[in-house]
């Protein structure tokens, strides 16, 4: 038994120390121990020392299984974590290497910090390595110290069985040996008790009194005989199993005791001393030492390097090679040739007085040129014999704004057609002196647009993208002739020359709240009024001004020139090509833009077609959703398809501006998805990330699916 006390486990530390007694214990101390001992030996080398043993054991073998399995599971959560936040790391720096983030030290700054979260991912790493190596050994010990104690319980505990059941048959044959002695003796004392008459019967008949005696005193010394064997092999038996089997199975189970026990606490000592290292490499990742050669930076020096008005200074710096050279103020300069064609004074005066009663802005004819969606249309043919330079007295319905040939008004037709060739660029070299000729005056005109927005020279609406189809007589018959169609053959007259200006719109007409169709049959405007003037006004001011259309104007700005355009669109202070009028400030006109389209009652892509612009947007193929969606828009009406033309592709030339104004055609998307496409009908808000994707694919494939004849 000496050898089952050399080592045994410390409380405080798990290491193994002997079970010698200090020398510097007191007397008091030495006899508590020779006590503890005493008991403990009574137990281990009594009956219950190999059941209580193994039943220790047992306890022993389940902690270290337990402790295996939670550092499995730490193991994986800080593999997850640490994963996770390399991940994180790489994504962020894939995203801050774009041209739409800042850069200078600021971007530094970041890439510092990015290293500092990847060395802590790699010390997350090596952390959950190790503990899933510790787990893997822990568990191997439990599995050998299991095993070996059922081979131990398997041998100890038969050994007790036999020894118990040999004493068991030991007492068995004394109990009976017991009982021939006191039967012999009542025979040979001549007790009759329990006798008949003091004969005995047997199966072969009737025994003498000696005869029986003489029988009881030969079984009772076979049993003597049977109990003495008994005994002998019942003590041998038990001495063998005091003295060999039971230290010895009590020994190997205090030795897998104490291996399991130490097992695991060493273990946990480790795992301790992990966590340990874990903390101190991330807070030496995070602050390193400072020592002599080494350049390392902490993670606060790092954010206390950024610079931001350096950072600004430098990015402003970047811009200056691409400064335009300084001019002058503009001049106004004559065009001798208007003096040379100029008819009478009469008509010089009637030209001035309407250019001076419009007061508004004519916008150059190829503003918004027209594309192969509607490549044909009804003209009225055109008198060459007629002077040049009078483009004041036709109207637009005479002139073909394509710059391509006329159509005889006989055929007329609506093809919007998939071609990605530019038709529109088909015209004559003599195309251009078609906007200068005017109607014989023995033929009527063809009215396509009246009121101020009649004729070529006094029109203060955008210019149109010709005659629609839809552009019919019918919707136009309400509304004034053109100045100088009033009367046929009657050049001559000074009076008629001398007519007043063209009778616009009526005022306070609203614009916002109403739909395109409807603003269309009422001003004549395919693209209406507000959305050219904020399409001009964004593309003179607007297209280097960083976070365009996603930042927000002010509130108050956007109401009164939505209140000036709903009372009256004629205004003067309507021209955007003088800041003054939107109080420079172009994200206000951005913002009134954006109102404009979020009013209408239908939005600009119809509630009609929104479930088929979805469907389209889930094409993975890019060619399959451009060629779906370039056939949906063609389907759309032809007011909205003008207005969507011109805004795509002022959009796209927002976005060639990105580099500076950081508006790349997905954050456009992002911005003027749920704008152009309304609400999903259902209210389904998973749609949103589908309307963002139709609005990019058209802003990417700009020229694919409108053609620019610019």
């Amino acid at each position: 038994m000496a050898s089952a006390e050399v080592r045994a486990v410390s409380p405080e530390n798990g290491t193994g120390t002997t079970d010698q007694p200090s020398t510097s214990a007191g007397p008091g101390a030495q006899k508590a121990n020779d006590d503890t001992s005493k008991l403990v030996q009574d137990v281990l080398s009594s009956e219950i020392g190999i059941s209580v043993m193994l039943n220790r054991l047992k306890q022993s073998i389940t902690s270290a299984k337990e402790f295996s399995q939670f550092l499995k599971k730490r193991a994986q959560l800080e593999e997850e974590h640490a994963n996770s936040l390399k991940k994180l790391c790489k994504s962020s720096h894939e995203i801050m290497q774009r041209g739409e983030h800042r850069g200078g030290t600021f971007g530094k700054a970041y890439e510092e910090m990015l290293m500092v979260h990847e060395r802590m991912a790699d010390n997350g790493l090596m952390f959950a390595t190790s503990l899933h190596q510790m787990s893997e050994d822990l568990n191997e010990l439990a599995q050998v110290a299991d095993k070996s104690r059922k081979g131990w319980k398997q041998s100890g505990l038969a050994a007790e069985q036999r020894v118990a059941e040999l004493e068991a048959a030991m007492r068995k044959s004394k109990s009976k040996y017991d009982a021939l002695a006191e039967e012999y003796d009542r025979a040979r004392t001549g007790d009759t008790s329990g006798r008949q008459g003091g004969k005995m019967f047997g199966f072969k008949g009737h025994k003498s009194g000696a005869q029986h005696e003489e029988d009881l005193l030969r079984k009772a010394q076979a049993a003597e005989q049977d109990y003495q064997g008994k005994v002998q092999v019942a003590a041998s038996e038990r001495s063998e199993l005091e003295a060999k089997t039971r230290p010895e199975t009590v020994q190997a189970l205090q030795d897998l005791i104490r291996e399991c026990d130490s097992g695991l606490a060493l273990q946990m000592q480790k795992f301790a001393s992990f966590n340990e290292k874990l903390v101190l490499s991330n807070g030496l990742s995070i602050s390193p030492l400072k020592k002599e050669g080494n350049e390392c930076k902490s993670l606060r020096e790092c954010i206390l390097a950024i610079d931001n008005e350096k950072d600004l200074n430098d990015y402003l710096m970047s811009h200056h090679p691409r400064l335009q050279p300084k001019t002058g103020l503009p001049k106004y300069e004559k065009n001798h040739l208007l003096d040379a064609h100029r008819t009478p004074a009469a008509s010089t005066q009637n030209i001035s007085q309407h250019q001076g009663s419009s007061g508004g802005y004519q916008p150059p004819p190829n503003m918004f040129p027209s594309n192969s969606r509607s490549n044909t249309f009804s003209e009225t043919p055109l008198s060459t014999s007629a002077p040049l330079g009078h483009s004041y007295g036709q109207s637009v319905g005479s002139v073909p704004l394509l710059g391509g040939a006329t159509r005889p008004s006989s055929q007329p037709q609506h093809e919007r057609s998939f071609s990605h060739g530019n038709l529109l660029n088909q015209a004559s070299s003599s195309g251009g002196q078609q906007y200068r000729s005017v109607i014989p005056q023995s033929q009527p005109s063809n009215v396509r647009y009246n009121g101020g927005y009649g004729s070529t020279s006094t029109s203060q609406g955008p210019p149109q993208l010709g005659v629609l189809p839809f552009q019919s007589s019918q919707s136009q018959q309400p509304q004034s002739q053109s100045y100088g169609q009033s009367q046929q053959g009657s050049s001559s007259s000074t009076a008629l020359q001398r007519a007043s200006p063209p009778l616009g719109p009526h005022l306070s007409q609203p614009v916002f709240g109403v739909s395109l169709a409807r603003l269309y049959e009422r001003d004549g405007l395919a693209v209406p009024m507000v959305v050219y003037q904020c399409i001009q006004a964004v593309d003179l001011f607007g297209l280097n001004v960083e976070g365009i259309y996603r930042l927000s104007g002010s509130l108050p700005h956007v109401n009164k020139l939505k209140h000036l355009f709903d009372t009256d669109c004629h205004s003067e202070n309507l021209d955007f090509r003088n800041p003054e009028n939107f109080f420079h400030d172009v994200n206000s006109v951005a913002g009134l833009l954006k109102q404009f389209f979020r009013d209408l009652p239908d939005p600009l892509m119809t509630r009609e077609n929104y479930q088929a612009f979805i469907e389209a947007a889930k094409h993975e193929d890019d060619i399959v959703r451009r060629d779906s969606l370039h056939a949906i828009i063609n389907s759309l009406p032809d007011p909205n398809y003008a207005t969507l033309r011109a805004l795509v592709l002022h959009l796209h030339r927002v976005m060639e501006n990105s580099a500076s104004n950081r508006m790349s055609s997905q954050n456009l998307a992002i911005v003027f998805g749920p704008t152009l496409m309304g609400t999903a009908p259902g209210g389904n808000v998973a749609d949103a990330g589908w309307q963002v994707r139709v609005i990019d694919t058209i802003l990417q494939n700009t020229f694919q699916i409108f053609d620019d004849d610019d």
